[in-house]
């Protein structure tokens, strides 16, 4: 049967990232608490393709892709991207799983079970070295400084997102992050609260108000202290709930800038 995809290209041009994107997979990713969890990805996987080939072979995404039997480590996302490159002869191969993880929390004051989400993303690259970031948004409280400052009753607070994303050396869980993020806040979010709950986070947001730029630099001390992380980014959006706007902050730090770029990790675990 003739290969049309690879077929010569006489363009003479060749294409930074072609693969599938939106592609939703069940997948298996490791938990702190419980050794592993199930949950559903959103999967894009790209490689580049070289100026000789008219297109690339998309079913074979999918085939290396299930080799995997749904279980995503740090381990087989190198596997994949590597396996990308030798079967489809690119120079460079990255992979993306996007999904919801689910963390068991208990309430603070009634110890009420519940479960909390936060938004993951695994993110590796191949070429001449594997990198990989691990992504994790987290749901907080803020609790305005000035308008405390300036009202005799109360002060506004609001729903915020802690989104931090690194590279390690050494493996740094998902729940870890979350707990930076929440007590980097003015107070944590949880689904569920009896009133003896709701009573205490109040009370905390209000003793430990939070302008998202003092959220991003507790995030950022917290993260300058932990030796396994090599290189971070921070983003800080509140949805404020008194404004027509959002507001935010951001930073990145390479720890170690003199050696390596911070976009070719080289991380293994």
């Amino acid at each position: 049967m003739r290969d049309v995809q690879s077929e010569r290209d006489r363009r003479n041009i060749p294409i930074d990232s072609v693969g599938v994107t939106g592609l939703a997979y069940p997948i298996v990713v490791r938990d702190k608490h419980e050794k592993t969890q199930h949950t559903v990805a959103t999967v894009e996987m790209a490689v580049s393709l070289p100026k000789d080939y008219r297109g690339t072979h998309m079913s074979r995404f999918i085939e290396i892709l299930n080799s995997c039997n749904g279980h995503v480590t740090l381990q087989n996302l190198q596997q994949i991207a590597e396996a990308l490159r030798d079967h489809l002869d690119a120079e460079r191969a990255e992979v993306e799983f996007r999904f919801p993880y689910f963390a068991s929390r208990q309430a603070p004051v009634s110890g009420s079970p519940s479960y909390t989400r936060y938004d993951v993303v695994f993110w590796a690259a191949s070429d001449d070295r594997f990198d990989f970031t691990l992504t994790v948004s987290v749901p907080v409280n803020t609790l305005c400084p000035c308008s405390r400052e300036i009202s005799e009753k109360g002060a506004h607070n609001q729903r915020a997102e802690v989104r931090i994303t690194v590279r390690m050396n050494h493996l740094v869980w998902i729940e870890e992050l979350a707990v930076i993020a929440e007590e980097s806040a003015s107070s944590p979010v949880f689904t569920l609260l009896k009133r003896e709950d709701e009573k205490f986070l109040t009370e905390k947001a209000y003793d430990t108000p939070r302008f998202v730029e003092d959220v991003v630099r507790e995030v950022a001390e917290r993260l300058d202290r932990d030796s396994r992380i090599d290189w971070y980014s921070v983003t800080v959006t509140s949805h404020e709930s008194i404004h027509a706007h959002d507001a935010f902050a951001s930073l990145s730090r390479d720890k170690n800038p003199m050696e390596k770029d911070p976009r070719k990790g080289g991380t293994c675990l």
